[in-house]
C-alpha cells in the first residue's frame, strides 16, 4: 500500500500496519514520517523497541532474531531498522522477503532509507512490503506543495501566512525545509499565533545578505569566537530578537548534549548523526564541536542559556546579550570560560 507523507497521520489514526518503509532524500519529511510511526506505535500499546542499523551489511541476522526473539514481559514490539544505503543487497532482500512472508506477531517493523530507484522498486523484496505493509515516499517540495506545507507547518503552530508572505518565505527558504522549520519556529517567536503578513514575514526571516542566527551558530560549531562575537552585536545591531538568537543557540547546545551523550554510550557516529539530522557541511561543524567541549562543558553552556532566558522574562535583573556573549565564551573556549568563572567566583 502506499501512502502520501501528508496522509500519513489520518491512516495511522485508522489503524497501523506490520510493516512500514519511509524512503526519500529530504531528512526532514523521512525523519518526521518516522517519528509518527514511532509515536503511533508507541500509543498502541508498542512499548519495547529495538533499533537496527544495517551499516556494513552483516547486520541482517539481528532482523531474524528481533523477530523470533519473545519479551520477558509479552509486550508489542517496534522493530526500528534503519538502512544506510537503499538498496539492501542479496542478504537484506532476502530477510526483508522472509520477514513479510512470517510476519511475527505483536511486533511491528519500521524501515527508514534513502531513495529508492525505479530498479529497487522492481525488486522482490519493496514489492513483498508493499503487499503486505505501508511504503511512505518523500520527494524534494516544489511549487504549491512547497506552498501547502509551508502553511500546514504554521498551522500546527496556531498561526495562519498570508498568500503573499508565503510566497516571500518559499523564496527565501529555497526549498530547504530544516531551514523552513527554523523560521517558522522563529515567528511563532516573535508573534505567537497570529495572522502573517509579508511584512511580518519579511521583516522575521533571516536574509542571507545580513548577519543571521544561523552564521552565529556555524561560527560557535567552529569554535570561532571573534567571528561569533561579531555575528552577535551585528545581530543585536540590526534588531534581531533576543528570543530568536538565543533559541538557536540553545538549540545547538542541546543537539550536542544529545549526540555526545549517545557517542559516549557507545552509539556508532554515523548512527547517531543520522538520528539527529546532521547532514552534509553541517558534519564537520558538530564534529569538531563535539571533540572541543565534554559534556561538563555543554551542560554550562544550557545553564547560561536557562539565565539568558530569565533575563529577557525579566525573572533575573542582568543584560542577555551579556549572557550571550558569555555563552558564546562557553561554546568558542569552554577551557578559557571554565577558568575565568573560577576567578571570579573566588573574588
Amino acid at each position: 500500500m502506499r501512502i502520501k507523507p501528508e496522509q500519513l497521520q489520518s491512516e495511522l489514526r485508522k489503524s497501523l500496519q506490520p510493516v512500514y518503509l519511509v524512503s526519500g532524500d529530504e531528512p526532514l519529511q523521512v525523519g518526521e514520517a518516522a517519528d509518527a510511526i514511532r509515536n503511533a506505535a508507541r500509543l498502541a500499546g508498542f512499548s519495547v523497541r529495538e533499533v537496527i542499523n544495517i551499516e556494513q551489511g552483516n547486520e541482517w541476522a539481528q532482523l531474524a532474531e528481533e523477530a523470533d526473539a519473545l519479551s520477558i514481559f509479552a509486550d508489542q514490539k517496534l522493530i526500528d531498522l534503519r538502512l544506510f544505503s537503499a538498496k539492501p543487497g542479496n542478504e537484506g532482500g532476502k530477510a526483508l522477503i522472509g520477514y513479510c512472508q512470517c510476519l511475527p506477531s505483536e511486533t511491528l517493523l519500521l524501515i527508514t532509507a534513502g531513495k529508492l530507484d525505479a530498479a529497487t522498486q522492481k525488486s522482490q523484496w519493496f514489492q513483498a512490503i508493499d503487499r503486505v505493509g505501508a511504503v511512505i515516499q518523500v520527494w524534494p517540495l516544489q511549487g504549491q506543495d512547497l506552498l501547502g506545507w509551508l502553511q500546514r507547518r504554521a498551522e500546527t503552530r496556531g498561526m495562519h501566512i498570508e498568500p503573499d508572505a508565503l510566497k516571500s518565505l518559499a523564496v527565501r527558504i529555497e526549498g530547504n525545509l530544516l531551514a523552513a522549520a527554523q523560521e517558522i519556529e522563529k515567528l511563532f517567536i516573535l508573534y505567537g499565533q497570529a495572522k502573517l503578513s509579508k511584512v511580518m514575514v519579511e521583516n522575521a526571516v533571516a536574509d542571507s545578505a545580513r548577519f543571521d542566527v544561523f552564521k552565529l551558530t556555524d561560527a560557535l560549531l567552529s569554535g570561532k569566537l571573534n567571528r561569533a562575537t561579531k555575528i552577535l552585536y551585528g545581530l543585536k545591531t540590526e534588531g534581531v530578537a533576543a528570543p530568536v538568537v538565543l533559541w538557536a543557540v540553545s538549540r545547538e547546545a542541546r543537539l550536542l548534549f544529545n549526540v555526545k551523550s549517545e557517542l559516549k554510550q557507545g552509539g556508532h557516529q554515523e548512527a547517531v548523526f543520522r538520528k539527529f539530522q546532521i547532514w552534509d557541511k553541517r558534519i564537520p561543524l558538530v564534529n569538531e564541536a563535539i571533540k572541543r567541549l565534554n559534556l561538563t562543558q555543554i551542560q554550562a553552556v544550557l545553564l547560561a542559556s536557562a539565565k539568558a532566558d530569565a533575563e529577557i522574562k525579566g525573572q533575573l535583573t542582568g543584560n542577555c546579550w551579556e549572557t550571550m556573549f558569555e555563552i558564546c565564551s562557553r561554546f568558542c573556549l569552554p577551557s578559557f570560560a571554565d577558568s575565568a568563572a573560577k576567578t571570579l567566583g573566588g573574588v
